[in-house]
This record gives structure tokens, sequence and C-alpha cells, in this order.
């Protein structure tokens, strides 16, 4: 946009005509990815302290101050790139505490949809804003580049303003002693009564999980990294996910789309051509939220590897079209399905701390060093994405296993079996429930199975040992 490169260039052009040179391109676009990785790491201390719907409150609020500092700035660079530093903050939080909620809050059924419609927000959101750019790139103005930036403000105030109906996390309630709240929550979640045998069983699962959890003392940073339960494992697959997430060749073509297609001569306009990639990748994640728990996470990650891998030719825009169609399906929403469902309450802000961070952190480095990379090499660039989902696809084999369709305490339990990652999909929880009915009331029997393979129920006089559990378990 003409009026911006005036305002933030440098006279460096024929005749002393401004150019926004590589070097402040990476800057500018840069120092964002800087404060989401400080605010995904700053996040874990407020997930907690604020509870995680006043955590979004308030890293909602970071953002839209930094959009405001943005938005009203004339010829300062300083003042753009701290705008952009502070709007970060809150998008790095945002980006780790709402995929904590999500996971923490929904119905295991539905989960991994919705953390892939979490996605589908960020894809339709880029959409939008492609949109607004091909729609201001002709005004003469500051308005051409003042428009898409301020519009940003709507959203966080939207944000902000949504978190008054929605339910605090369950388990966060929980773990606060706070166990009314936290059955209203559940009801509220599911859509049930308070008296729901799945409010009951829920609150149940969730206050032994507690109990094994808080038995260690305070979760610290490095527990993340212990043996016990596996969360190194843990830990390295979520943070592992994200690095071939931001390497795999998407958000080259957010960031640098416009320059690249430019520099390779094609008669389109760049914007338009961002237009045609947003909406695609915002159309791939509507089946995403249907393959994710169809297929699992771990035949997605390795079908979306292989296929994007194979997306590489000399028709730049039609490849470059299969590829963020085939991210946006498959790595764009599962490492974030993934990194939402894998940990314990105990660590699961910090966990999903140290992911969002390693996304945030190699965002950077791309934004950073692609335009130099690229000015040098071209479209050979695309080699080293190539290389990079060959890598992930032999990753997820040997080390990521299948969490489709358990809960977040089931998952623990997986970990603890010892299962190996590709047999992970036959693997089944230890004492999983028969029930008669999906829902009911308390007071009506419920059948499950014991560990010998005979059948109890939940109704009448309970024999020794199901009396002996249930005192147990009430009493953690």
């Amino acid at each position: 946009m003409p009026d911006f490169i005036n305002r933030f260039g440098e006279p460096t052009g024929e005749g002393g005509a401004m150019v926004l040179s590589a070097t402040r391109q990476s800057l500018i676009t840069s120092l964002l990815s800087v404060g989401t990785f400080i605010g995904a790491l700053a996040q874990a201390f407020t997930a907690d302290s604020m509870g995680r719907r006043g955590s979004i409150a308030f890293w909602a609020a970071i953002f839209t101050v930094g959009v405001a500092i943005q938005t009203s700035t004339t010829y300062s660079l300083g003042q753009i790139v701290f705008g952009r530093f502070f709007a970060g903050l809150g998008v790095g939080a945002m980006s780790a505490i709402v995929p904590l909620y999500n996971g923490e809050a929904a119905p295991k059924k539905i989960r991994g949809a919705l953390l892939a419609l979490y996605q589908f927000q960020i894809m339709g959101g880029l959409f939008l804003s492609y949109c607004i750019d091909l729609g201001t790139s002709n005004i003469a103005s500051s308005a051409s580049w003042r428009i898409p930036v301020g519009i940003q403000m709507v959203w966080g105030l939207i944000l902000m303003l949504s978190l008054f109906i929605l339910p605090e996390s369950p388990r966060h309630l929980l773990g606060l002693q706070r166990e009314d709240d936290a059955r209203k929550a559940i009801a509220a979640l599911n859509n049930v009564p308070l008296d729901d045998l799945l409010v009951h069983e829920t609150i149940e699962e969730l206050r032994e999980a507690i109990r094994e959890e808080n038995e260690g003392g305070k979760a610290t940073w490095l527990e993340c990294f212990s043996h016990r339960n596996k969360l190194y494992w843990r830990t390295i697959n979520g943070m592992m996910l994200q690095f071939v997430q931001q390497l795999n060749g998407q958000n080259f073509y957010y960031y640098y789309g416009d320059t690249f297609f430019r520099s390779a001569n094609l008669n389109m306009s760049a914007y338009v051509i961002q237009v045609i990639l947003g909406g695609v990748s915002a159309t791939a994640t509507i089946p995403a939220m249907y393959v994710v728990e169809k297929w699992g996470r771990r035949k997605s990650l390795l079908i979306g590897a292989f296929w994007q891998a194979a997306s590489g030719g000399n028709v730049l825009i039609a490849f470059a079209i299969i590829h963020v169609f085939a991210f946006n399906m498959f790595w764009g929403p599962t490492p974030w399905v993934y990194l939402g469902e894998s940990f314990p309450l105990r660590v699961r802000p910090k966990a999903i701390a140290l992911g969002s961070a390693t996304n945030w952190i190699w965002n950077f480095l791309l934004g950073y060093f692609s335009p130099g990379i690229a000015d040098e090499i071209g479209p050979l660039i695309t080699l080293v994405f190539f290389g990079m989902l060959l890598y992930g696809a032999v990753y997820v084999y040997i080390f990521v296993p299948e969490t489709k369709g358990l809960s977040l305490e089931e998952v623990d339990e997986m970990y603890r079996s010892g299962v190996k990652p590709w047999n992970s999909a036959k693997w089944k929880p230890h004492d999983k429930h028969l029930h008669a009915k999906q829902h009911g009331d308390l007071n009506k029997a419920v059948e499950f199975e014991r560990e010998d393979g005979s059948l109890g129920d939940s109704s009448g006089e309970k024999k020794p040992e199901v009396a002996a559990e249930t005192a147990y378990v009430e009493n953690a």
C-alpha cells in the first residue's frame, strides 16, 4: 500500500523514492511473533490466577490496546513495531488459553471438532482480512492501512463481551473446590439437568484426577519434562507438532505471499491471489471438523504431510492452492487439537504454553528470515518445506499416539499404559463404563464392567468391593 510505504519506508529507491526494505518488512512482521512468544508463556500464570474466562478477557484487552497503538500512529515506525509487539502479547496468550479452555470445557465426543472450529475461525478471520486489504489497497490516504489494522479492535471487543455468556472450565472450578459451580458448568456445557448421571460421573472422574495430580504439590515448568506419567513425551510431542506446523510452508504464503507472487512475475494481482488462498484456507477447515473426529489425529497428520509434500510444481498458484487446502484440513487444526487434549490438569496451562510458544518462536524465525532467503533462492524455498513435511510424517508415525474419543483423564491412562503409538488407535480405557442409557437420573441403575469381566450396577445394595470403590472416590 503506497501510503504505508511512504510513511514507514526508506528513501532508497530510484530518485529517492520510498521503499519498504526486506529488513523493515521483517522487523514489522516478526515483532508481532516476539510478542506472541512471550504472551503464550505468560498466560500460564494468568490461566490459574484469573481463571480461564478471566484470562481470555485480560489478554483480549491487551490485544485491543496494541491495535489501538498501531492505528493511532502517523510516521513513527517505532510506534507501529511496539503496537504489533503489544498486540502480539494478546494473540500469543489467547492462542494457548483458548485451546486450553476448549479442551477442558468441550464434551469429549465433539472436542476435536470444536478445536478444529478454532482453526476455522482463524482462517475465516484471515480470509476476511485479505478481502479488506483488497478493498482498501487502492485508497490513496492512510485509510488504506488504518482500516485493516483498526478493525481488529472490533473482534477484541466482541471476544471480551462474549465471555459474559460462557461458563468457566469445570476442571478449573473443581480445582478451586467450587463443586457446585463446576456441576452447573458441566450441566450447561452438555445441555443436561443438574441431577443428570453425566454430571455426577464427570465430577467423580475429575475429583479423583485432581486428587492424584495434587499429591505432588505445586507444578513447576520442569515437571512438564518429567518422566511422571510420561509428561516429557507429551510435552515434546506438542512442541514438535507446532514446530513442523510452522515450517511446512503455510505461513510463508500468508506473510509474504503478495511479495513472493509478484517476484514470480505473475499477471494476477498479488492481493487477489491472497484472497483466493484465504478463501481456500477457510473452506478447507470445514471438512477438517469432520475429518479430525472420523479419521483421528494420527491419520489426519500423516495424510496431510504426504498431501502437502506432493503439492509442488511449476504451476505456482495451482500448487499453492492445493498446499493451503491440505494444510488447513490437516496440519492447521490437528496440532492444536492434540495440544488441547494431551495434558493433565496439574500441568496443562504450562504444557500448552510451551507448545504455543514453540509455534510462535518458529513463526518469528520464519517471518524474520524468509524474505532474505526467498530473495536469494526464490521458489526453491519450497524444498525446505518439502523436507520438513517428510520429517513430520516420520515423527508422527513413531511418536504421536491417537487421542480421538478419549476423555482428558483417559489420555492420561493411555500414556501410562505404554501402548505403542502405531497401536494406540486400538487401545481402550481399562475401566470403561457400559451405560444402559447415555444419560439418566442418579437413582437409576447403570451397569458397568469390573476388572474381572463381570457386571455390577449402581442401584440398590452395592457389592462390598463396589461400595468401597464408591466411598474412596467420594472421600477423595
